[in-house]
């Protein structure tokens, strides 16, 4: 509100605050998280490796249980047969 050709007070303190409060962006800047040394580098690879490792060790063991799972519904069936 203007009283007397001056801008009130409350408005003086949200331009002040306009000042210091960064405006929020939707999207906000990526911190990066590459490793910095040599060191990083290598234990990051060796990690990678090891997901791939355990990725692959985990489809082999998926493939064994189905393969259980199948001979047991094999057997079933064929008692059945019988």
């Amino acid at each position: 509100m203007v009283a007397n050709g001056k801008a009130g007070g409350a408005e003086k303190l949200a331009a002040a605050l306009r000042k210091f409060i960064p405006v929020r962006n939707s999207n906000p800047a990526r911190v990066d998280l590459t490793p910095g040394c040599a060191f990083g580098v290598v234990v990051d690879e060796r990690l990678k490796e090891m997901e791939r490792q355990l990725s692959e060790v985990k489809d082999r063991l998926n493939g064994l249980i189905y393969l259980v799972i199948g001979a047991v519904v094999v057997e079933v069936v064929l008692s059945l047969i019988k």
